[in-house]
């Protein structure tokens, strides 16, 4: 069974995006550590999961960039989900539009490496409402945005995490990864 990586930037106050949806605050910090450790996080993914809003954004950068990132974000297969996207002209991407949480079991239930959803905040917040989420790979930017959009919807019950790693990578970043645990 395949895992459910979610991987998100999100300031020291927990905001994952300014009020408007803003990310321009997360480019100053990405420097040569983070682009190592994120590099290699990249190319252990079986497919990269995103939103809408988060495919159109990458699907205009990527094919053309020539950013150590590109390679496994052209080169991996990548599904969008999306009930409105009738075309996905990047590379190796499969517009997903059933159910989130059926698709999503669906895919965890194939063999192969992990899945790595990126979000934008509102695709994140419809992962962790589905319950789906195995794992937390959190940013943490040395920001604080005072406003702005959460990574964590409203939820119906506590959300236990057990951190299984955190590691410092240079210009203040820390890269925390959680996995979801049932309640005690």
């Amino acid at each position: 069974m395949r895992k459910l990586i979610l991987h998100m930037q999100c300031s020291i106050d927990g905001f994952v995006a300014s009020s408007d949806g803003d990310l321009s605050w997360i480019f100053p910090d990405f420097d040569e550590a983070y682009q190592q450790w994120t590099v290699a996080k990249l190319w252990q993914a079986g497919a990269h999961l995103m939103g809408r809003k988060t495919y159109g954004d990458m699907a205009s950068y990527w094919p053309t960039s020539n950013e150590p990132y590109a390679a496994p974000m052209n080169q991996i297969p990548k599904l969008v989900f999306s009930k409105t996207l009738k075309q996905a002209p990047w590379a190796e991407t499969q517009i997903v539009s059933g159910d989130l949480g059926a698709e999503l079991a669906r895919l965890k239930d194939q063999p192969g490496k992990d899945l790595l959803a990126h979000g934008g905040a509102q695709f994140a917040q419809s992962l962790v409402r589905t319950g789906l989420v195995d794992e937390y790979r959190l940013v943490v930017h040395p920001v604080a945005l005072g406003a702005g959009l959460r990574l964590f919807p409203e939820l119906s019950a506590p959300l236990r995490l057990q951190r299984v790693e955190a590691i410092s990578l240079g210009a203040g970043l820390v890269a925390k990864v959680y996995r979801a645990r049932a309640l005690e």
